[in-house]
């Protein structure tokens, strides 16, 4: 009695081992935790506003007609002036992309003066007087110099960058008129000569330095600073044995803002496939 008592009991905690075994391996593994998937290339939109502060390098015109002498503008000045743009670019990777924008310069305004002989008396000052417009399309391409800050997936994140571009800009100049009075006298002036304006494409290159911050997986917001140099090119025509005239360039400083929206940069979670419950 006493051996088929421990026989009994044997066989009951071995079944019970045994269960316990089946039961640790119907308990499935813990999955592991998600992990975001980020895309850090892709092709985004941007669109920007700036202020331009413009300096004119120098002006220059022919006087006398045949046989006639080249002499430059005495000063030259012309207006700051508003930017607006848009492009399309892509990102590369999370360090390096590129881009085209288009870039319109709205009118501003020059005022130069020149001396010399003239009808009204043997020394006269003149005064001019035209506007300016531009239009640059360049090819840009950019560093972005790391993401610091934000939260998870990015947002908030500060990402400065340098970048530099080139291309060529339409600059167009609207008609010069041209008032020439006495030295001594100054109610005393000859009738306004009108020049037409030219317009020509200049060879232009730019720097540009800034940084973005992420608005969310889509938009990032952009400020910057982009210094561009235009070349020089026509700038009115003949007149009254006066022009052409030609300018010698420009220097535009830019302080400028933006908005890029980015394709397909929305976090994608990864869930990885559920292991199947094995039962033993």
């Amino acid at each position: 009695m006493r051996m088929l008592m421990s026989t009994a009991l044997a066989a009951l905690i071995v079944s019970s081992s045994a269960f316990a075994a089946d039961l640790y391996q119907a308990t499935p593994a813990p999955i592991a935790p998600i992990e975001p998937v980020v895309a850090t290339s892709g092709w985004y939109l941007r669109g920007d506003v700036g202020y331009a502060w413009n300096h004119l390098r120098g002006a220059s015109y022919w006087q006398g007609g045949p046989g006639g002498y080249n002499a430059d503008f005495d000063d030259v000045d012309i207006d700051d002036s508003w930017v607006i743009g848009g492009g399309v670019g892509y990102q590369w990777n999370d360090y390096f992309r590129t881009d085209v924008t288009l870039d319109y310069m709205f009118d501003t305004d020059f005022e130069g003066s020149t001396s010399g002989s003239c009808g009204v008396a043997g020394n006269c000052v003149s005064t001019d007087r035209a506007s300016m417009s531009a239009l640059s399309l360049l090819v840009n391409a950019y560093v972005d110099l790391g993401t610091y800050g934000g939260v998870a997936g990015g947002f908030g994140g500060v990402t400065p960058y340098v970048g530099a571009g080139i291309g060529a800009t339409r600059v167009n100049w609207g008609s010069l008129r041209n008032t020439s009075c006495d030295v001594n006298d100054p109610s005393n002036c000859d009738g306004s000569v009108k020049h037409n304006g030219e317009d020509s494409w200049r060879f232009t290159y730019a720097l540009m330095a800034g940084a973005s911050v992420d608005l969310t997986c889509n938009w990032a917001a952009d400020a910057g600073y982009r210094f561009r140099q235009v070349a020089g090119g026509d700038m009115f025509g003949y007149a009254m044995n006066g022009g052409p005239g030609d300018d010698d360039g420009f220097y535009i400083h830019e302080a400028r803002l933006g908005l890029r929206y980015t394709f397909n940069s929305c976090e994608v979670p990864y869930v990885p496939p559920a292991e199947p419950i094995v039962y033993k």
